[in-house]
């Protein structure tokens, strides 16, 4: 059973926007390299439709990212993911600057991370969110820990989640 914050339902009421970091959340946090040198990266089919369904729910979705990663740009193409913020090591001003951009509030963005580098972001978003597997400081400052791991259907807990909190799925 997930573990969930007693506010965690009404922060996710007022989300407009949900952003995901990628290893670790979007993947299994495992990287493989080719025989060229290339970074492979494997994406959950479950975790994609969630922000799909995100997506067609009215609820914008990004991916804030501390690595650059073409298979990234890639997913995030498919997805048809407008905002995608990689190769950030301080994810907090990048986070403020998109929601300057976007013209939101902290309290209507969403961010769901697994590392120490996401806290920042974590300790000023409305909805804090975590996969199982995250480090254990970033499980506890989260308002949502899915059941699920990183890579493994967690992103698909979240969406859901938040598209039952505002209505928008059964």
């Amino acid at each position: 059973m997930a573990q969930v914050t007693a506010d965690a339902l009404e922060r996710a009421r007022r989300l407009r926007l949900m952003l995901f970091d990628v290893d670790g959340v979007l993947t299994d946090g495992r990287l493989w390299y080719g025989p060229g040198g290339e970074a492979l990266q494997a994406f959950h089919v479950l975790d994609g439709h969630g922000v799909k369904l995100l997506q067609q729910g009215g609820i914008a979705a990004g991916i804030l990212s501390g690595r650059s990663s073409s298979a990234v740009a890639l997913r995030a193409a498919e997805l048809g993911v407008a905002h995608v913020l990689q190769g950030i090591e301080d994810k907090r001003p990048a986070f403020d600057g998109l929601l300057a951009r976007l013209g939101l509030q902290a309290a209507e963005a969403g961010y769901m991370g697994d590392d120490l580098p996401d806290l920042p972001v974590l300790a000023r978003c409305g909805l804090a969110c975590a996969p199982r597997s995250a480090h254990a400081e970033v499980r506890r400052g989260a308002h949502y820990v899915a059941d699920a791991e990183g890579g493994c259907g967690a992103v698909r807990e979240v969406c859901d989640y938040v598209l039952r909190a505002q209505g928008r799925r059964p």
